[in-house]
């Protein structure tokens, strides 16, 4: 059966073909279902899996889903499914989540789980403090290689993964971190600090997140360990949780460079009503920014009254310039977000994108000169394809160049998204046009 069914099975309730349809998908393909489900029709599926594939499935869900799904579910089962969460997954849950099920779901654990996710919420928004795992191995440098594999054989099975081993001296001050690959192949007798990786990359436990997520792809880490301020082990950064990171912020940037707030949740799911609100706030910004066309066009009526040929070319030269100014501020965005360029590099950015805009307006004027004559008078092709090679200059040095303004003024330079970016450069891309038209023509 396709997965597609599962609704279908759920409206006949045949509930032996749910469980059929159940035994043969896998956890993310289950759990994307139940994201598409209201509270009542997803617990029915839900609460067929055996314990270890629920827990496996709700893990696989976005906060605002498991929330949803959690509402649903008794208290017995409710209990059961956050006591078996990780840590770090159960504090991105309650992350989004309203106080109501905060204290719903923390008054139902054991203390040591309560004390380890209570921990982690402590810590501030967006930082890599809450979505770490706490739960990890480390290893005193004291030890040999027999010794530490014994412990990790004692001990492994209670940490998330054991594959990347903090390795702490006194204090659990971190020294760096050992792979188990390489103390499975040692000699026992082999010293641990003779295998200890002591230049491994660290952060802080009040770092960005998203910025210790885009370390670990730079440097290709499985695990990366946090610190306190004191260099003390408090947890690792793991791979998926990084990945998980990186995805969330992608899908926000690219919500914002579309001109749309970012929401939670499974696309399927969310309100019209939330997704109307999402983007209505920017379209309202927008139409706000576009009376400055308006404005221009206005200004400069009595040269339009004069040649009316050049409002042939107004949507052409405004589209041209928006869209070279996009282009440029996604690139701006994108090399922003991976490390690529900083807030001082903006004199380079600038004299950069200006010369790619020069290039592409060359190339572009090149064929709008010859598609202007054949319509109207070569003055006035001469005017579009001058137009042409300043605009896109502009549009690009200001596309590229305002993200890293925004980053340098503490805003997130995808809230200077390529919608806004276009609506600035359709308006002084009149003024250029009109004052270009001003001087070829004597008006």
């Amino acid at each position: 059966m396709s997965k597609g069914e599962l609704g279908d099975l759920l409206d006949t309730r045949d509930l032996v073909g749910v469980r059929r349809w159940l035994e043969g998908q896998p956890a993310y393909v289950i759990a994307d279902e139940l994201a598409r489900m209201d509270a009542v029709s997803a617990v029915v599926p839900f609460r067929m899996l055996g314990k270890d594939e629920a827990l496996t499935v709700f893990e696989e869900l976005e906060p605002p889903d498991q929330q949803r799904l959690l509402s649903g579910l008794r208290d017995k089962a409710f209990a059961d499914l956050v006591e078996g969460m990780d840590p770090d997954n159960r504090a991105r849950m309650l992350d989004e989540a309203p106080a109501k099920v905060t204290n719903r779901v923390l008054s139902g654990l054991s203390p040591q789980q309560r004390l380890m996710t209570a921990a982690l919420l402590g810590y501030p928004e967006g930082s890599v403090g809450r979505v770490m795992t706490p739960e990890m191995m480390s290893l005193p440098i004291t030890l040999p290689v027999g010794d530490a594999l014994r412990r990790v054989r004692a001990r492994g099975a209670a940490a998330e993964t054991i594959y990347t081993l903090p390795i702490v001296e006194s204090g659990r001050r971190l020294v760096g971190v050992a792979e188990l690959r390489d103390l499975v192949l040692a000699e026992l007798e082999t010293p641990l600090s003779d295998l200890v990786d002591t230049e491994v990359p660290r952060v802080r436990a009040t770092d960005s997140a998203e910025d210790a997520a885009r370390l670990m792809t730079e440097t290709n880490l499985a695990n990366l360990p946090v610190v306190d301020s004191e260099n003390r082990l408090v947890g690792l950064l793991t791979f998926d949780d990084a990945m998980e990171i990186i995805e969330a912020a992608d899908t926000e940037d690219m919500a914002r460079q579309s001109g749309s707030s970012p929401w939670s949740g499974h696309y399927m799911f969310v309100g019209v009503w939330q997704l109307a609100r999402a983007r209505a706030i920017w379209l309202l910004l927008l139409i706000v920014a576009a009376t400055l066309t308006v404005a221009v066009t206005q200004a400069f009526e009595a040269t339009l009254q004069e040649v009316t040929a050049l409002a042939l070319f107004i949507p052409l030269l405004i589209g041209t310039g928006g869209n070279a100014g996009a282009q440029a501020a996604t690139a701006a965005v994108r090399a922003l977000a991976v490390g690529e360029v900083r807030t001082g590099d903006l004199a380079k950015v600038i004299w950069r994108e200006c010369r790619v805009g020069l290039l592409l307006g060359a190339m572009l004027a090149a064929v709008g000169m010859v598609v202007a004559a054949v319509f109207v008078d070569p003055r006035i092709a001469l005017v579009v394809s001058v137009s042409l090679v300043v605009i896109c200059a502009w549009a690009a040095a200001v596309g590229g160049t305002m993200p890293l303004l925004a980053k340098a003024a503490r805003i997130d330079p995808a809230v200077v998204s390529a919608p806004m970016v276009t609506t600035l450069v359709d308006a002084t891309g009149l003024i250029i046009y009109f004052a270009t038209a001003n001087a070829v023509l004597n008006l």
